[in-house]
C-alpha cells in the first residue's frame, strides 16, 4: 500500500521506498510511452521528490546530489530535469513553497489540488474533478480562459492535530 495511492499516509509513518518505487515504476512506463529519456539524473531527482511527501526545493535537491551522491551538479541541471519531470505529468510544483512533489496520478491529465500540512509540511494530492470544473466554469462566466491551475490549502493534517506528525 503506497501513500500514492492512499492519500490519507501521506502525513502517517510508513515505509517510503514503496513510494518511491511505485513513482519510478510508472516514470519508466510513462517515458517508454511516450518516447522520451528517463535519464540518470531525472531519475534520480524524481527518487528524491518521492522520498517523502514534503514538497522539496531544487536547492534542497542539488544539496542532496551534491553532498550525498557526490554529483557534480549545478543549479540549471536541476531545473532542467524538474523541467522535464513537470512536462512530464511527474511532478508538480508547490507555487507558494517554491517546490516540487511527486504527481500520485502520472500519465491522466488532471490539475494539481493539494492539502498542505502547515506543521509537518507534507502534501497530499486530491484528484476532484468538480474543484477543476468549478474554477473553469467560474472563469469561462468572465470571459476568462483557463490555462492550467493548481490549488493549495494549508491546514494541519489529521496526524498533527492529533498529535505532532512523525518526520518519518
Amino acid at each position: 500500500m503506497t501513500a500514492s495511492a492512499h492519500p490519507e499516509l501521506a502525513c502517517q509513518p510508513h515505509d517510503h521506498s514503496h513510494c518511491v518505487s511505485h513513482a519510478l515504476e510508472q516514470a519508466e512506463q510513462l517515458c517508454l510511452q511516450q518516447g522520451v529519456r528517463l535519464t540518470t539524473l531525472r531519475k534520480r531527482v524524481l527518487e528524491l521528490v518521492w522520498q517523502s511527501h514534503r514538497p522539496l526545493g531544487a536547492y534542497d535537491i542539488l544539496g542532496v546530489l551534491s553532498e550525498v551522491d557526490g554529483r557534480r551538479a549545478a543549479p540549471p541541471t536541476v531545473y532542467r530535469a524538474l523541467d522535464f519531470l513537470l512536462e512530464h505529468g511527474l511532478v508538480h510544483r508547490i507555487a507558494s513553497l517554491n517546490a516540487f512533489v511527486g504527481c500520485s496520478h502520472p500519465g491522466h491529465v488532471h490539475q494539481g489540488q493539494f492539502l498542505i500540512c502547515r506543521q509537518c509540511h507534507a502534501a497530499i494530492e486530491l484528484q476532484q474533478p468538480a474543484i477543476s470544473q468549478a474554477i473553469v466554469s467560474s472563469a469561462a462566466a468572465l470571459g476568462f480562459a483557463v490555462e492550467g491551475q493548481t490549488v493549495e490549502v494549508l491546514g494541519r493534517c489529521r496526524a498533527c492535530q492529533e498529535s505532532p506528525c512523525p518526520t518519518a
